[in-house]
């Protein structure tokens, strides 16, 4: 019975160890995975955007006029 106790408190040191040792790891390494997600974000929403833009503004464009009006006349200076 001895025995299994004794493993048992080996197994809990190593799974204490690892959790320590995976957090700080993890710990370091969060700037450098944030920088990285955030730019793989913004090249993502950039693309969609450019995707975007020419479609609204296409539709938001009034058409062009195909003749004009006839000339405006010139107002006459007071002096």
């Amino acid at each position: 019975m001895q025995k299994v106790f004794n493993l048992l408190g080996v197994l809990g040191f190593a799974m204490s160890g690892t959790i320590v040792v995976g957090s700080l790891v993890l710990y370091t390494r969060i700037p450098s995975l944030t920088k990285y997600y955030m730019s793989e974000l913004k090249l993502e929403l950039t693309k969609v955007v450019t995707q975007m833009v020419p479609a609204k503004i296409d539709d938001v464009m009034p058409e062009l006029p195909s003749a004009t009006g006839p000339a405006i006349e010139t107002p006459k200076l007071p002096f």
